[in-house]
Order: structure tokens, then sequence, then C-alpha cells
């Protein structure tokens, strides 16, 4: 492939994210995410982490919510500042570049909730331990931390055959969208390691996608 074309494909990734992940998940994104934006209530203030395209902050802003959506990616970043305008929501979403290593900048106790979408699954062990410890932080007490990512079965019959689906649909998402994850082991118990109360745990895609309500005691 040469370098010209490569750039394009990069390019174009952003716009082609959401199908990607629709095909890596069969669809379940899109109900988890509505499931998720459900716990949110007016006027809270909201931080989404790793927020992509935009749906989780464009869910919550849509119930009331005055959202700060953050990510790396400055495509992904304007494709979702459209998706808000088309939406008429983005008067009350601040997309911001930025990653969770920036997460120490945040005030303590500043948010109602967090939401995270498929985030985590693209990080490494420290970078996962580094946002727990920051979203307790800045997440006010009483605060939702709602989650919603890829974790392994936990039966061992389960993760053969979930691999076995899995591997070809990570070739073509990778081919699709240039990114790819990994499932995060342990989630609830990190979580609880991190001083979270679990209220809520709900899997589904052969037990593969998680979504989970944690709150801060």
């Amino acid at each position: 492939m040469s370098t010209l074309a490569l750039m394009k494909l990069l390019e174009s990734a952003p716009k082609r994210y959401d199908a990607g992940i629709w095909l890596l998940t069969l669809g379940a994104i899109r109900d988890v995410g509505k499931r998720l934006a459900e716990r949110i209530e007016g006027d809270q203030r909201v931080l989404d982490i790793g927020c992509g395209t935009g749906r989780l902050a464009i869910l919550a802003a849509q119930r009331g919510a005055c959202v700060k959506a953050i990510d790396i990616n400055a495509h992904m970043l304007e494709i979702a500042h459209q998706r808000a305008e088309a939406a008429r929501v983005a008067d009350r979403i601040a997309f911001v570049e930025q990653g969770v290593a920036e997460l120490d900048g945040e005030p303590d106790e500043s948010y109602d909730a967090v939401t995270c979408g498929l985030c985590l699954s693209e990080l490494s062990r420290d970078e996962i331990r580094f946002t727990l410890k920051h979203v307790a932080r800045i997440l006010k007490r009483g605060g939702l931390f709602l989650i919603a990512d890829e974790v392994p079965p936990r039966w061992r019959a389960a993760r053969v055959l979930h691999s076995l689906i899995r591997l070809p649909l990570l070739a073509v998402t990778y081919l699709i969208t240039q990114q790819t994850t990994r499932p995060v082991p342990h989630l609830t118990e990190r979580l609880a390691n991190a001083g979270f109360a679990i209220v809520a745990e709900r899997s589904g895609w052969r037990g593969s996608l998680c979504s989970v309500v944690a709150r801060k005691p």
C-alpha cells in the first residue's frame, strides 16, 4: 500500500468507526449505550471519556446533561460535533481533544457522572489503573461511573467460542477502523479495588460485552 493510500485510509477511519464497532459487537453496543444513558438525569455534569463519534455524549445531552466529551482523535471529535449539531444538542457538549493521561487535571468531585464506552479496552493495565483512580477522584460522592466494554466471558467454553467468533470480526473491524480492542479482564473487581460500589452489571454478546453501573460511595 502506498503512503498516500495509507494516509487516505487513516483519515477516513473515523467515518467508518461506528460501522466497525457495530460489527464487532453485532449491534449490541447501541442498546447498551441507551440503557446506560437512562441513568443520567437532567442538569447533571457528565464527563464522557474516549467519546469517539459522540454517541454516549449525545445521549447524555439529550437527557439534559451538560457534557464534556474527550478523545485524543481530532477527526473523531469533528464528526462527534457534527452529529451533536444534527441532534441539536451541540450547545450542551464541549468536545475537547484530551486523553486519559490528562485526567489528573480535572478538579476533585466535579462530575455527577462519568461515561466510558469501549475505551478501557484500548488502554494498557497502567492506563486503566490511572483512569479508575482519577474517575473516583473527580466524581462527586454518590456519582455514577457508567461503562460499556469488552470483557472475557467467564466460562472457559464460552471464551473459546467467543475467540473463534471474535477473531474474524476483529480483523474486519481493524480493516474498517484501523483500531483494535482487548477485552478487559476482572473489570468489576478492578472497579471495586478503586473504591466503587457495583450497582448493576449486565453481560451480552455471549458474555463478552459488559455494561456496568458503579457508584462512588
